[in-house]
């Protein structure tokens, strides 16, 4: 028994198997199917690179980190263009190692969720949230109440910042509506000026105007027995908002140019990145159309709250992009995580898209790396702090030591992990094997 072998069961965390040559070990993986491998290059009978290849062909690829006695960077750049995830050199620091061993093993479970994420994208899968990329608790919990307040036909106001994904909620609640099987008509309301809301929205008849020249149908007709969403609600100027209101209120409206009532039973859903409670009091927007549109209200976090959600995002992006671009990426480097982790983004999941796709374009490595990565994203993360924990009062810091600053700030992230070192050290930004040292240079009990 090697010491890898003993290490691994004073462990106690994994089931571990272990073969000294190709022939065993082809047996060994086809029987058990292994999550993770560590292949020593240097074998008895074919070389590592030959088993590297073999692995990283298998339907189920597991993850793979090459051990060798040398330091060889083409080697290591070779084993990782074909698939390993990394490369270390003996003797083997026992710290890093497992640290490798978590990232890779995370990075394996990332990949599953997406492969079924994609599955059901690719075969259209008609679940209510399908679309919406996400391993967020708070999202989880936006789903649970979009699945009470979908049954009813209330109105519903969906709220939160650009580019969190509003539409794609809007489009769950209708599917899991009783009006699923009627139209989803999605229209940005900021975009229609006064003069032509009336003309869009409920048509008009023939010889209303010039051009008119047959009767045609509006927005509120073509959305007849299903959902109308209006998207940046909190941009419809008053005159309009007038309008909107008076049929919501009677559920009728007249066409430009005819004297006949309609009558439309359709359920409005709303969104907008405003306060609107603020915009009633500026005297942007009136009251009474606010409490008819926000009967329900969900409320969508930006990216930077959703637990999770960042690594999960960009990886699920570079294999999108990936496959578009193609482009051959294992994956995403830890620096660039860390730096991901870092960012605000003031355009939420959109922004993020943004930034992946563009890097994905101009990368030339087997992962995502820094050089790849938007000047601006670059320059705004160069003096950013990791984010602690939402609640944690990062920002608020008294005139101490820095080593009292220190102190408190990897305590604080320790009891948000509950004392596990590995998320710990994502969070912080540095290796679990730093982290171990400023614990016993601080004395951290945790």
């Amino acid at each position: 028994m090697n010491y890898l072998e003993v290490f691994f069961a004073q462990a106690g965390r994994f089931e571990v198997k272990t073969s000294t040559d190709s022939t065993a070990a082809a047996a060994l993986i086809e029987q058990f199917d292994p999550d993770l491998i560590l292949l020593d290059i240097a074998m008895p009978d074919v070389t590592g690179i030959d088993i590297l290849t073999y692995l990283c062909e298998r339907p189920n690829k597991p993850e793979v980190i090459v051990l060798s006695g040398v330091e060889d960077i083409k080697l290591a750049v070779r084993a990782m263009k074909l698939g390993a995830y990394d490369y270390l050199t003996k003797p083997i620091d026992t710290e890093k190692l497992l640290v490798t061993i978590d990232r890779a093993l995370e990075r394996r479970n990332l990949k599953a969720e997406i492969q079924k994420l994609r599955g059901n994208l690719d075969g259209h899968d008609e679940t209510p949230f399908a679309r919406i990329v996400t391993r967020a608790p708070q999202m989880r919990q936006i789903f649970d109440q979009t699945r009470v307040i979908a049954p009813t036909d209330n109105p519903v106001l969906v709220w939160g910042e650009s580019g969190t994904g509003k539409e794609l909620l809007a489009r769950s609640i209708h599917a899991l509506s009783r009006r699923a099987s009627g139209p989803f008509v999605a229209v940005n309301a900021g975009v229609f000026a006064s003069e032509l809301f009336a003309s869009e929205f409920f048509g008009h008849a023939k010889g209303a105007f010039t051009g008119a020249v047959t009767d045609t149908s509006g927005i509120f007709a073509k959305s007849n027995h299903g959902t109308l969403f209006l998207d940046e609600i909190g941009e419809l100027s008053l005159p309009i908002q007038v309008k909107l209101l008076r049929v919501l209120q009677d559920g009728e409206y007249f066409q430009v140019g005819s004297t006949r009532n309609r009558q439309v039973d359709v359920r409005i859903i709303t969104a907008t990145n405003k306060d609107l409670r603020e915009e009633i009091d500026r005297g942007n927007f009136r009251s009474d159309l606010f409490y008819r549109l926000n009967v329900c209200s969900i409320f969508v976090p930006p990216l930077r709250e959703r637990e999770g959600d960042i690594a999960f995002l960009a990886q699920y992006f570079v294999e999108k992009y990936a496959r578009l671009h193609e482009r051959k990426l294992n994956g995403i480097s830890e620096d660039v995580l860390a730096l991901l982790q870092r960012y605000r983004y003031a355009g939420n999941v959109r922004e993020l898209e943004n930034i992946i796709n563009s890097a994905v374009l101009l990368e030339n490595s087997h992962e995502l790396t820094r050089n790849s990565l938007p000047q601006y994203f670059l320059k705004a993360t160069l003096h950013a702090r990791p984010r602690l924990p939402a609640g944690d009062g990062g920002d608020a810091l008294a005139e101490r030591s820095m080593s009292e600053i220190e102190r408190e700030h990897v305590e604080r992230v320790l009891r948000h992990t509950e004392g596990n070192r590995t998320a710990a050290s994502k969070i912080l930004g540095m290796s679990r094997v730093t982290l171990i040292a400023k614990i016993k240079q601080h004395k951290l009990g945790i």
